[in-house]
């Protein structure tokens, strides 16, 4: 553990994992799957049914025998029609046709599509002759039946996270329910004298605490339930009392007072509880903290915004899916930079950036001003660029790791 005077600087890899394999999965519930958008699954759900569950025609057109119109032009009967929701009941005999349409059942004996562009028809009436002009093969233009999915299979695994997509598969493989993690209770706590609630005019040397309501903001759009605790002041023990008095919280965030500054206390605070790592090696968010306080997980965030939101977006992100049951993964990719940049030193960059398309390629361009403080730089970068520890001195055109920020970041 890590002494209050010359904590250990980790790598934002080991910060997060030591983050993630401290977390249990809040308990369970079911609800009904119209309800459960942006819950965590508990369990598996397995499909009850096969989609699709007999093999569909994949275009209009009409069912035919492959070995009937291997040579074109060939001439067929019209013998019937199959439509969604109304298929023909009959079975397919040689040099027969039966006009179908898009998701409806391939008739028995029928073993391809020709779509009906490639047919010369004079009528759509039965009994009727029409004329194939190209050659089909055996399984053209149809979905097998168990193409998405077959009745036992998992169709989402626990730990998925139930987007609008994945609850519409839930509900077409039969489901309608599922078993989910309680969404956590997060206890969002500012610390400083020199912070006032939004609307409140700030004094001399006083800002308006924007950090609570970023994080509110953030840990909604996560599935989690924010429960604000309000502002702590500069002094010993008051961290301690403000999540004292706080009931059911699954984890606190602060903000502010993770320094060793004199008017900086969470650290001695943890005093009462436990304290895992303070300070990793990332920028910003190098004074970063991790312990128990009332055996509660305690996440301390840097006060600065930039530092705020970056240490969320890396640790509070995956550790609120943690709780939930899920996982989180960030999605990255590379692409070329715009300008140079000399070396890095020992800490993880994570560099604020707009992302630019050009007709050659997607390239990305750092802000030119990067402090911690500039929340205007924030609210226009779409991506931050990531440079490892001690990365040599980059030239405009080198492919760099991108992480995008999300639309409601």
């Amino acid at each position: 553990m890590p002494n209050s005077t010359s904590p250990a600087l980790l790598s934002v890899a080991t910060a997060l994992a030591r983050i993630l394999a401290s977390l249990q999965p809040t308990a369970v519930q079911r609800l009904p799957l119209a309800d459960a958008l942006g819950y965590f699954l508990a369990d598996d759900i397995k499909a009850k049914l096969t989609l699709p569950p007999h093999d569909v025609s994949s275009m209009d057109g009409f069912a035919v025998r492959a070995q009937d119109v291997a040579a074109c032009p060939a001439s067929l009967t019209r013998v019937g029609e199959s439509a969604a929701g109304h298929p023909w009941p009959g079975r397919l005999g040689p040099q027969q046709a039966v006009r179908i349409f898009t998701g409806a059942y391939v008739p028995d004996g029928a073993d391809c599509i020709v779509i009906q562009e490639n047919v010369a028809a004079a009528s759509e009436a039965d009994g009727s002759q029409i004329t194939v002009l190209k050659a089909g093969s055996r399984g053209r233009y149809i979905r097998p039946a168990g193409l998405d999915i077959t009745a036992g299979d998992i169709a989402l695994a626990k730990g998925s996270y139930l987007s609008a997509r994945r609850i519409a598969l839930a509900i077409a493989a039969g489901e309608t329910s599922a078993l989910v993690c309680t969404p956590p209770r997060i206890g969002i706590l500012s610390t400083g004298d020199e912070l006032v609630p939004p609307g409140t005019p700030p004094g001399p040397g006083q800002i308006i605490s924007s950090n609570a309501a970023f994080l509110t903001a953030f840990v909604k759009n996560c599935g989690a339930h924010p429960i604000d605790l309000g502002i702590a002041i500069d002094a010993p023990g008051a961290v301690h009392t403000a999540v004292s008095a706080a009931h059911d919280l699954d984890m606190v965030v602060t903000t502010g007072g993770a320094s060793v500054g004199t008017h900086d206390h969470i650290v001695s605070d943890l005093a009462h509880g436990k304290l895992d790592f303070w300070k990793i090696a990332m920028r910003p968010g190098k004074p970063l903290i991790w312990g128990e306080i009332g055996g509660i997980p305690l996440l301390g965030l840097p006060g600065n915004p930039v530092s705020t939101a970056v240490c969320a977006l890396v640790f509070l992100q995956p550790a609120i899916a943690a709780l939930c049951g899920g996982q989180h993964t960030h999605a990255m990719f590379r692409a070329a930079i715009a300008t140079d940049m000399p070396e890095n030193d020992q800490r993880q960059d994570y560099i604020r950036a707009t992302i630019e398309t050009t007709e050659a390629q997607l390239a990305v361009r750092p802000a030119t001003k990067q402090d911690s403080s500039m929340m205007g730089v924030l609210a226009t970068a779409d991506a931050l660029i990531v440079r490892p520890p001690f990365d040599p001195p980059l030239t405009a055109g080198d492919l760099v790791d991108i992480l995008p920020l999300p639309r409601l970041f």
